[in-house]
């Protein structure tokens, strides 16, 4: 008999029937290709401020620590406050349909934060910016993990992060030209806007793009959900909030190592990705476009290798047995990519600053899609998107909304020098990688009763 998710304990929830056919490979590759056309979107419009630093606070007028707030804070505190409620229409609506819709609305706000007028204005449109894209991981992760079994979901999840990394090597790559092309410019007057400086037409040129992919969305169809648990009167529609909210307490040293662990870490990857192309300008003299065009392929190459080939980790573990092979990924990402990211201290010559910045990249790229595979694995399907929202909220408060900030508060009021960006660096990983491997390995074996209680529900 179905279990009622209001009277009893969640650990004791009866799971449904999975209906209908199983997803044909081929298509499900395909869906894969479209969410990671989305998210290389997503990250290519999120990252592309990291090349605008010096024409931002220029034309604002504002300090390192003001731009980390406009690259950072302003957009993860709203993707983050808006996460749980979208998450919500995820787990018991078309998945399809709200990435769809999201996309469409952070390509628009894209665009608009180049027609901002100041500080302020440009503000308001990043936050646009971070409620668009707070539709897409939830919903997204969700549909991978109803189209691929168990054996093969890491290289799928590894396989779509990879268009962090495309996205954010082309906001590098083709913001770097785009700044070098626009940087002599004087103040351009378009039809029905009106003057504008010549950094801004790089937000024009990234976003409107977008629009395509989003109506690419209606090709993908939504897969049987798996994993589901039974509700009061036999049916499968969303469990309440109150119920996730207990489900989700009762396993609060599971969920809490995790998301607070990995948020640590992500600190420091966003760090990377923001700051990456300002310490090559800073610290070896390359121009905007050199900078752009070199942490670009830097972002695409270690970034998509890192991914793929922690997925093949990850999946080669969990064919072994081993149902905690996600959490050792991640933990080999934070040990790994730290001498590295150390390592730029010491870097006095621009091919051994490449180097480590490769590397640290590389290695920091493992946990991209294993992060929030472990989450999926953990939790029943009605609550992967609200799961999903909560980490992302961690990881986007902390991560994104701290991790630059971290960093520029030490350049300015630390060393008190912009050229020390690479120690700066060098000293939030030093700091930060350790803290959130020792967080993520206190709840290890949390994560692992949880990882086995979950495989009943499939």
């Amino acid at each position: 008999m179905p279990a009622d998710v209001g009277s009893v304990a969640p650990a004791g929830l009866t799971p449904a029937s999975v209906i209908g056919a199983e997803p044909a490979p081929r298509y499900a590759w395909y869906v894969v290709g479209v969410l990671v056309l989305a998210q290389a979107c997503s990250f290519l419009d999120r990252m592309i401020m990291g090349l605008l630093v010096g024409p931002i606070r220029q034309t604002f007028d504002i300090s390192d620590t003001q731009f980390s707030l406009l690259a950072g804070l302003a957009f993860a505190i709203f993707y983050a406050v808006m996460g749980l409620p979208l998450a919500r229409v995820a787990d018991s609506r078309s998945r399809r349909a709200l990435i769809g819709i999201g996309i469409a609305v952070w390509s628009v706000m894209t665009a608009l934060c180049g027609l901002a007028k100041g500080f302020w204005m440009l503000f308001a449109a990043r936050v646009g910016v971070g409620v668009g894209e707070a539709t897409l991981g939830p919903a997204a992760f969700s549909l991978i993990t109803d189209y691929f079994p168990r054996r093969q979901l890491a290289r799928a999840l590894s396989v779509y992060m990879c268009g962090v990394a495309v996205g954010s090597g082309l906001a590098y790559m083709i913001g770097g030209a785009v700044v070098t092309l626009v940087a002599d410019l004087p103040e351009v007057v378009l039809p029905l806007v009106g003057s504008v400086h010549g950094w801004q037409l790089t937000f024009l040129l990234v976003g409107l793009p977008g629009l395509a992919i989003a109506l690419l969305m209606l090709t993908v169809r939504e897969p049987p959900r798996r994993g589901v648990l039974t509700v009061a009167g036999g049916g499968t529609p969303g469990i309440p909030l109150r119920e996730v909210a207990r489900f989700v307490w009762q396993r609060r040293g599971g969920y809490g190592a995790h998301m607070l662990g990995v948020s640590t870490f992500v600190m420091v990857v966003y760090a990377f990705n923001l700051w990456g192309p300002t310490y090559l300008i800073r610290v070896f003299g390359l121009t905007a476009g050199e900078a752009g065009w070199t942490f670009g392929l830097v972002m695409l190459v270690a970034g998509m290798a890192g991914l793929l080939v922690a997925g093949f980790i990850a999946d080669a573990w969990m064919r072994r047995g081993q149902s905690d092979a996600y959490i050792r990924t991640i933990l080999l990402s934070m040990a790994l990519m730290a001498p590295f990211a150390i390592g730029l201290a010491f870097a006095t010559e621009l091919a051994w600053g490449v180097a480590m910045l490769f590397m640290a990249v590389f290695f920091s790229a493992f946990q991209g899609g294993i992060s929030g595979g472990a989450l999926q694995l953990m939790t029943p399907n009605q609550m992967r998107g609200q799961v999903m929202a909560i980490y992302l909220l961690f990881a986007n408060l902390i991560g994104l909304g701290l991790g630059p900030t971290v960093v520029a508060s030490i350049t300015d009021y630390v060393f008190g020098d912009d050229r020390a960006i690479g120690k700066s660096l060098a000293l939030t990983a030093a700091l930060l990688c350790p803290l959130g491997a020792a967080i993520l390995f206190l709840g290890l074996s949390r994560i692992r009763r949880m990882l086995g209680e979950s495989v009943e529900w499939e």
